[in-house]
C-alpha cells in the first residue's frame, strides 16, 4: 500500500518540477535545504548490509515553518521497499481531531539479504506543490542498539511522529521469550507491537494495528512470543506513541470548534525501556502440572486415612458390647438381659446403642423397605394429614425442636431434595456448553487479530500452551473439580452408610440426630465442580463481559450452602429446588444488569437498592414466623394491629428472641449493603453482590455456631480441626485475592499497570494460589457443614433445639 502510494506521489511531483537534483549524501550528517514546486532534491546513500548483522537505518526530518496547506512529501526508495510520509504529518483521533506534526523520524525496514555482504543503495526524495520556497532539514543516520539482546535492557524516546522499532532474533535453544516494555510515566499512552520480519513497518498510530500482537500501555506491557509464528526466527518491537491517551484511560481532549482545526499536542515524548528475556522450558510446565495433582490427590490420600481410622475406630465401637454378650451367654447361660440396651452406658440413652445395629454380626435379616422411593409424589397425598389441625399450633411454639419440623414423611423429603442435585446438573450442561463455545471463540479472535486489550491477562505470568494463551490460570482451577468430585465421594459414602442403617431399622438412623437428607450436599459438589470449570473458562480471555461465567456459580453455593444450614434444623419447611433456583437465576439476572447498565447509573442502584432492602423484609418474615403467614391485601391491615398489640398497647418482646437477633443483624448488614451500593455505586456489580451474599452466609454460619454452643452441644474434635483449618486457608486465600493482578474495571493499559511476575514455580502467580487456597477453603468449608453436627447422632429429635 505504501510502495504504490509512494511511487504515485513521486511520479506526480516529478511531473511538475522543472529541476531535479540528485546529491551523494552521508550519515550523520544534517543537511539544511529548501524545497519549492520548482525544483526536486534526491539524496544517494549508500551501506554495506550483512547476513549475519543488522544494522538499522533511520531518517529524521524537521520542517521549520508551518506547511501545512501545501506540505513537503518525503519519498525513500528502497531495493525492496519504498516509504513515504509528509510534513507535516498528520495525525488522527477521535472525533476526527487532527494533530499535525512537523518533527518526524522514522526508522527504514531492513528486509533480509541473500548472500553474505552486500552494498545497498537507497534514495530520499524531496518535492512539494508550494510555489513558496519551505525550509526543512534532513538526517539519516545508523541506529545503535538496533537488535535487541537477551536479558539486556535498552532505553529509548519515542514520539507519536517519531516511533520505534527494534529487531530480535531467537537465540539456538530458546523456543519462547517475554517481550517487556516498561516507563515511569503513565502519559503519553502508547502500544507495543510484535512483527514480523516482513516491509513495510506498521509504526504508526493509525496503523500499528492491521498486523502481528499488539497492546496499549501506560507504565508495564509484556508479550509472550513463541519462535513457532515467525518463520524466520526473528521479529520486530515496534513501540508507538498515542496521539491521544483516551484508550489508556487518560483525559479526552476537547471538541474542536472546527472541523478542519488543527490541534496542538503539545510535547508528547515518552521514554520507555525494554528487554526480552527467556520464558519458562517445558520442564517447568511438567512440574506445575505435577504439583496441582499432587496437592490434591493428597486431599484422597488424606480422606483414606481418616476413613480408615474412623471406620476402624467403629468397628471397635461396635465389637464391645457384642463381646459382653457374648461373655454372660457364654460364662453366665442362667442370665438373660432385660433388654439389649443394659450394658455400661447404652442404657442410659435409647439413641446410643441400638441392639439392632448388630443384627448383620450375627448374621440376621433385617427388615427392608417395602416402598419404592420413585413412586412416592410429595404432591399424592397430604405428608401432615395426622398433624394438619395443629401444624400453625406446632410451629409457633416457643421453644421448637427438630422433632416438630421432621414430622414429614422422609421419603418425600429425600425426593424432594435431590431435584436440588438434578436441576444444577441439568442447569450446568445447559450454561457450560454455550461458554465454552462463546469462549473458545474470544481465544480464536485474540490469536487471529492479534489484540491483547481483549483479555485482561497477568501478562507478567501468563505462560501459553498450545491455542491458550494463559494456561496456567486454568491449570490452577483443577482443585474445584478435584475437590468437589472428592466432597461427592464422601458424600456418597455417608449416604449410603446411611441407608444401610435405615434398611436395618438402627434407632439412630431412625429418631436421633439431624435428618440426613444429602440432595442438597450433591448439588453443593456439583456446584465447585461447575465453579472450576466456568472460573477456567473465564480464564480463557478474563473480560467484563465474560466475569458473569467465574461467578454465577458462587453465588449458587452461597445459596445452597445457606438453605444447607436452615434445612438441617428445618427439614419440613427449607424451600424446594424450583423456589430456590429461580431466585437465583433473579440474583443472575440483576448481576448482568449491573454489568451491563450499572455503571454510573443512579436508576439501576435505586432499583436495586429498594428491592434489596424489600427482599430482605420478606424473607425475614418468612423466616421469623416459619411460612405462617400469608402476603396478601390484608397483610398491612395485620401489620399495624401487631405493632398497636405488641408495641403501643403492651409492651411486650419479641416470642422468638434468638431468631429476632438474628434478622436484626441480618437486616442491619443488608440495609448497610444497601447503602454502600446507593452512595458509592461501586464499577464491579457482580462481585459486590458476590459481597452481599457472603456477608449473609457469614452471618449465619456464626450465628448457628454460637447458637449451637448456645444450647449445650458440642462440636466434635474432627470437625472442629477442620473448622480451624478452613478459617486459617480463607485467611491465606483472602490474602492473595485482593493483591488485584489485573482488573477489567479499567482500561487494559492501566490493568497492566498491575502485573506482577510469577511467585511459585516461576509457573503460577499470585491469583493461581488464590485458586488453590480458595478450592480447599471452600472444599473445608462443606466438610463443616456436613460433620459440624455430627455430635448429635446419638441425641433424640425432640432434645435437639431449633434456631
Amino acid at each position: 500500500m505504501y510502495r504504490w502510494r509512494g511511487q504515485m506521489c513521486f511520479g506526480l511531483v516529478l511531473g511538475e518540477a522543472t529541476n531535479v537534483v540528485q546529491k551523494d549524501a552521508e550519515f550523520d550528517v544534517t543537511y539544511n535545504d529548501t524545497v519549492t514546486s520548482e525544483n526536486q532534491t534526491i539524496y544517494a546513500f549508500n551501506h554495506t548490509v550483512s547476513r549475519n548483522k543488522t544494522e538499522g537505518v533511520r531518517v529524521t526530518v524537521d520542517v521549520l515553518l508551518n506547511a501545512s496547506e501545501s506540505p513537503i512529501l518525503f519519498v525513500v526508495r528502497q531495493k525492496q521497499a519504498v516509504l513515504s510520509f509528509q510534513v507535516p504529518l498528520i495525525l488522527r483521533g477521535l472525533y476526527q481531531r487532527k494533530y499535525p506534526y512537523n518533527h518526524i523520524g522514522r526508522t527504514l525496514c531492513q528486509p533480509p539479504t541473500v548472500v553474505a555482504s552486500e552494498t545497498q543503495y537507497f534514495y530520499v526524495d524531496v518535492s512539494t506543490l508550494s510555489s513558496l520556497g519551505t525550509h526543512y532539514q534532513l538526517r539519516v543516520s545508523r541506529v545503535e542498539s538496533f537488535t535487541l539482546q537477551t536479558n539486556k535492557k535498552f532505553s529509548f524516546t519515542a514520539s507519536p511522529s517519531q516511533p520505534q522499532y527494534f529487531k530480535y532474533v531467537f537465540p539456538e535453544g530458546e523456543d519462547t521469550v517475554i517481550v517487556k516494555v516498561t516507563s515511569d510515566m503513565n502519559f503519553p499512552c502508547s502500544v507495543m507491537s510484535i512483527q514480523d520480519i516482513q516491509c513495510p513497518v506498521y509504526d504508526l498510530d493509525n496503523n500499528v494495528a492491521f498486523i502481528g500482537m499488539y497492546q496499549t500501555i501506560t507504565k508495564k506491557g509484556a508479550i509472550t512470543v513463541q519462535r513457532k509464528d515467525f518463520p524466520l526466527n526473528s521479529f520486530y518491537v515496534v513501540v508507538v506513541v498515542k496521539t491521544e491517551d483516551e484508550a489508556c484511560g487518560g483525559p479526552l481532549r476537547y471538541y474542536p470548534l472546527r472541523p478542519d482545526e488543527l490541534i496542538d499536542a503539545g510535547n508528547r515524548t515518552k521514554i520507555l525501556d525494554v528487554i526480552v528475556s527467556p520464558a519458562i522450558k517445558t520442564e517447568v510446565y511438567v512440574m506445575g502440572m505435577l504439583f496441582c495433582l499432587g496437592i490434591f490427590l493428597s486431599f484422597y490420600v488424606l480422606t483414606l486415612m481418616v476413613a480408615c481410622v474412623h471406620n476402624k475406630r467403629v468397628l471397635k465401637l461396635l465389637l464391645y458390647p457384642v463381646a459382653l454378650i457374648s461373655f454372660d451367654l457364654i460364662f453366665q447361660p442362667g442370665k438373660t438381659p432385660a433388654s439389649p440396651y443394659e450394658y455400661g452406658s447404652f442404657g442410659k440413652n435409647l439413641c446410643h446403642f441400638s441392639f439392632h445395629s448388630f443384627i448383620p454380626i450375627f448374621s440376621l435379616a433385617g427388615r427392608s423397605r417395602q416402598e419404592s422411593l420413585s413412586s412416592v409424589e410429595e404432591d399424592d397425598y397430604d405428608t401432615l394429614d395426622d398433624i394438619d389441625s395443629d401444624k400453625n399450633i406446632v410451629r409457633t411454639k416457643k421453644y421448637l425442636c427438630v422433632s416438630d419440623l421432621a414430622r414429614k414423611d422422609k421419603r418425600i423429603l429425600s425426593k424432594k431434595y435431590q431435584i436440588y442435585f438434578w436441576n444444577i446438573a441439568t442447569i450446568a450442561v445447559f450454561y457450560a456448553l454455550p461458554v465454552i463455545q462463546l469462549v473458545i471463540t474470544y481465544q480464536t479472535v485474540v490469536n487471529v487479530t492479534g489484540n491483547q486489550d481483549i483479555c485482561y491477562y497477568n501478562f507478567l505470568c501468563a505462560h501459553p500452551l498450545g491455542a491458550l494463551s494463559s494456561f496456567n490460570n486454568i491449570l490452577s482451577n483443577v482443585g474445584y473439580v478435584m475437590l468437589g468430585l472428592l466432597f461427592l465421594l464422601i458424600v456418597l459414602k455417608r449416604d449410603i452408610t446411611h441407608n444401610r442403617a435405615l434398611v436395618r431399622n438402627d434407632i439412630n438412623a431412625l429418631e436421633c440426630g439431624i435428618p440426613k437428607h444429602f440432595g442438597l450436599f450433591y448439588a453443593m459438589g456439583t456446584a465447585l465442580m461447575m465453579e472450576g470449570l466456568l472460573s477456567a473458562c473465564y480464564h480463557v480471555c478474563p473480560n467484563y463481559t465474560n466475569f458473569q461465567f467465574d461467578t454465577s456459580f458462587m453465588y449458587m453455593i452461597a445459596g445452597l450452602c445457606m438453605l444447607k444450614l436452615y434445612q438441617k434444623r428445618h427439614p419440613d419447611i427449607n424451600a424446594s429446588a424450583y423456589t430456590a433456583y429461580a431466585c437465583l437465576a433473579g440474583v443472575i439476572f440483576f448481576s448482568v444488569l449491573g454489568v451491563v447498565f450499572g455503571k454510573g447509573n443512579m436508576v439501576f442502584w435505586i432499583v436495586f437498592s429498594v428491592i434489596h432492602i424489600l427482599a430482605t423484609l420478606l424473607l425475614s418474615t418468612q423466616l421469623y414466623y416459619m411460612g405462617r403467614w400469608r402476603l396478601d391485601s390484608g397483610v398491612l391491615r395485620r401489620v399495624v394491629y401487631i405493632v398497636y398489640t405488641d408495641s403501643i398497647r403492651q409492651c411486650s418482646g419479641p416470642m422468638y428472641i434468638d431468631r429476632m437477633v438474628l434478622l436484626v443483624l441480618g437486616n442491619i448488614v443488608n440495609w448497610s449493603l444497601a447503602a454502600y451500593g446507593l452512595i458509592k455505586r461501586p464499577n464491579d456489580f457482580a462481585s459486590y453482590l458476590l459481597a452481599i451474599a457472603i456477608c449473609n452466609l457469614l452471618l449465619y454460619f456464626a450465628f448457628y455456631i454460637i447458637m449451637k454452643l448456645r444450647s449445650g452441644e458440642r462440636i466434635k474434635y474432627l470437625a472442629l480441626v477442620i473448622i480451624l483449618f478452613t478459617a486459617v486457608v480463607w485467611g491465606f486465600a483472602l490474602y492473595f485475592f485482593f493483591q488485584g493482578l489485573s482488573t477489567w474495571q479499567k482500561t487494559p493499559a492501566e490493568s497492566r499497570d498491575h502485573n506482577r511476575d510469577c511467585i511459585l514455580l516461576s509457573f503460577f502467580d499470585d491469583h493461581d494460589i488464590w485458586h488453590f487456597l480458595s478450592s480447599i477453603a471452600m472444599f473445608g468449608s462443606f466438610l463443616v457443614l456436613l460433620t459440624m453436627d455430627d455430635d448429635l447422632d446419638t441425641v433424640q429429635r425432640d432434645k435437639i433445639y431449633v434456631f
